[in-house]
């Protein structure tokens, strides 16, 4: 495995990830290319794809309905959010598919253990001290993936060929504070040289990110769909890759917290767009969270812990304009334990059917290595267009 700073130094010594092993297209669905983008925090499903035409939403959600600006309609039921303008373009454009309902098989309410289930791809939080995209790496042989976090998430650990990449500085850290901080540095032999680049952000190093065009105060998600953009367009880029965000834990002020937030992934989507314009045809882009919230808004304005949730699917592959899933309605004696949206679909029937029949993992690998002992999680037919070869 090899650490961040070799990594970013392969880059500029050999091109854009040549500094692992050689990326073959012969195993299955050449050029397909799969993004998860994991919300930690669960993300109000409710809030992002709101129910308007379901009698009991407004009762349960009060202001947070907003009546008044219910947001992007889809269809006679559903809207999405009034932040999600460029989703609801994709959506127009059939390529942004809403999935309703869904969570992993994880069915309490603590963040670190959903996240994990999810992660891990089995039925329980401890079921696997490895991942499942890192899995379906080992699975694909030739293939590779990319987490771009700061740290090796669950979902990429194992022993696939897989590496992390992130930005060498904060996107937060104040020029007029680094300018005082030079001299100090330029003083210490050590640490001048590893201070210049991280000053400069190290392009000469980062060739594959110059050029971006990250757009200015667009957020860390923006920046790091950017670059997922930039590493996966490219020919011998990886098959696979995970970027994350924070700060979807929305207790109280949920109104000005997700119109802010949603809005950030939003122009992350739009950002990732502009950049994989060339692997777009070929691409999912599966955005999840670890469970949804509570059906009613609390006493701060907020929703607490819950379980079903909303995934967005999008990219050029994915069969959208339309909602997946099964809707399981928001009258008290349908809520899960008389306060949160059930459940109706397992998050690993859209995983697999994405890592099957898009990125081509052969069913029994799907059973036994990838996904194993989710028999009874079949993957969902109808997501994607027929594959195409490129």
């Amino acid at each position: 495995m090899l650490n961040r700073r070799e990594f970013v130094l392969g880059l500029g010594a050999t091109g854009l990830l040549t500094a692992l092993p050689g990326v073959s297209f012969a195993a299955a669905g050449p050029g397909t290319r799969v993004l998860v983008v994991l919300l930690r925090g669960a993300m109000d499903g409710l809030d992002a794809l709101r129910p308007y035409a379901d009698p009991n939403y407004a009762r349960l959600r009060g202001a947070l309905a907003d009546a008044n600006n219910i947001g992007h309609k889809l269809d006679g039921t559903f809207a999405l959010h009034p932040s999600l303008g460029f989703a609801s373009e994709l959506y127009q454009n059939k390529q942004l598919l809403p999935v309703l309902a869904v969570a992993p098989p994880y069915r309490q309410r603590s963040h670190f253990d959903a996240q994990d289930c999810l992660e891990n791809g089995t039925g329980t939080p401890s079921g696997a001290r490895d991942g499942w995209m890192d899995r379906c790496v080992r699975a694909l042989p030739g293939s590779e993936g990319l987490a771009l976090a700061a740290v090796m998430p669950l979902i990429f650990r194992g022993g696939g060929a897989v590496s992390n990449w992130s930005p060498p500085l904060p996107e937060a850290a104040d020029a007029a504070l680094l300018q005082r901080l030079q001299p100090l540095y330029a003083a210490d032999a050590a640490l001048a040289e590893n201070f210049a680049h991280a000053l400069s952000g190290d392009e000469e190093a980062m060739p594959a990110m110059a050029g971006m065009n990250t757009p200015r105060g667009g957020g860390t998600l923006v920046a790091m769909m950017t670059a997922a953009a930039t590493f996966m367009a490219k020919p011998d880029g990886p098959r696979v890759a995970f970027v994350e965000d924070t700060g979807w834990d929305s207790h109280r002020g949920q109104a000005a917290q997700l119109t802010r937030k949603l809005a950030e992934l939003d122009a992350a989507l739009k950002a990732f767009h502009a950049g994989a314009t060339t692997i777009w045809p070929q691409t999912v882009v599966m955005v999840a969270t670890e469970f949804g919230r509570t059906a009613a808004v609390n006493g701060t304005g907020g929703t607490d812990h819950g379980t079903g949730g909303t995934m967005l699917l999008t990219g050029g592959a994915v069969n959208g304009g339309r909602i997946a899933g099964t809707w399981p309605g928001l009258a008290n004696s349908d809520l899960n334990d008389g306060r949160d949206l059930r459940t109706t679909t397992d998050m690993r029937s859209v995983f697999k059917a994405v890592a099957q029949q898009h990125l081509g993992v052969a069913e029994s690998a799907l059973e036994t290595l990838v996904f194993p002992d989710s028999r009874a999680a079949t993957p969902l037919d109808g997501l994607l267009l027929a594959r195409r070869n490129a």
